[in-house]
């Protein structure tokens, strides 16, 4: 009991680790023989070999049943979500106000469209091809280049006085904006296998303006003309086939908005196959925001 009680010295502890890192009396390494810690390491590097190797296999297996051109799993969305430029967020979504008086107040929004707009120009449209028939671009083979498929050019000359080139004020300037609708992009998707999906603007609510008088409905001008997107620009193949595509743009010119008083406006997009009343995603379909123009 003496022996299992006496407490031992710094020393003695020290010597008895250094006794198990080496001893020479039996050539043992830390517990182990040489030929020991030989057989274990051989015996690890066999196990994650062969553990590398079925993860390997499997990993190989899974990418031999993706195809790279379409995705496997996509959002389950009935329609393309709908997105505006410029894009101010205020609290509660799309916010955007300004006074005509003050340009301060509206020259980013003009620079947020001019740096848009600039992925549009003929010199980054410039590997798309010009696209003339109103029917749907199917391509079954990868014709284009490097094994891609071709995309259709959208310039921004299409959107003639919202295109920044006639006004670069885009309208902000005598208080009749001008806003671009661009359809989010879904691979394969077909707005409408006949008639080329439309954009349609309007009050939310009309009301009244703050003289009290009934506000008139809003009066927009498109560009393109009809504010129609053109079925030679659908279906979207994914960025693997279709590198150098653009998506189509609609700009609308709001002529009439009253002056000094805020209004809800809704873009719809008019289609076959896109829906706009989900209520648990307000940007499918459609985009709304508020819009307030002072002076």
């Amino acid at each position: 009991m003496a022996a299992l009680q006496e407490k031992k010295s710094c020393s003695q502890r020290m010597e008895e680790f250094q006794h198990y890192c080496w001893n020479p009396d039996t050539g043992q390494l830390l517990g182990r023989t040489l030929s020991r810690w030989v057989w274990i390491s051989l015996y690890y590097v066999a196990f994650y070999v062969v553990m590398t190797g079925l993860f390997a296999l499997c990993i190989y297996s899974l990418m031999c049943t993706l195809d790279p051109y379409t995705p496997d799993y996509q959002d389950q969305l009935k329609s393309p979500g709908v997105t505006l430029r410029p894009d101010v967020y205020g609290e509660k979504g799309l916010d955007i106000s300004y006074n005509v008086s003050d340009n301060r107040t509206w020259t980013d929004l003009v620079h947020t469209l001019h740096n848009f707009l600039a992925g549009y120009s003929p010199a980054a449209q410039q590997d798309n091809i010009n696209c003339t028939s109103e029917k749907v671009f199917i391509q079954e083979s990868f014709s284009a280049p490097n094994h891609t498929k071709f995309s259709c050019k959208f310039t921004t000359d299409m959107l003639h006085n919202c295109s920044g080139l006639v006004d670069p004020s885009f309208g902000f300037e005598e208080g009749k904006p001008c806003f671009i609708i661009k359809m989010n992009r879904i691979v394969r998707f077909l707005p409408s296998n006949k008639t080329a999906p439309r954009v349609d603007c309007a009050f939310l609510d009309r009301g009244q303006d703050r003289h009290g008088t009934d506000v008139p409905p809003l009066q927009v001008e498109y560009y393109p003309p009809n504010g129609t997107f053109s079925l030679h620009y659908f279906p979207y193949y994914g960025k693997k086939a279709q590198p150098h595509y653009s998506n189509p743009l609609v700009a609308a010119k709001l002529l009439n908005v009253p002056w000094n008083t805020e209004v809800d406006i809704v873009c719809k997009i008019l289609a076959e196959h896109v829906t706009f009343d989900n209520p648990h995603d307000p940007f499918e379909g459609k985009v709304e925001f508020k819009l307030k123009i002072q002076k």
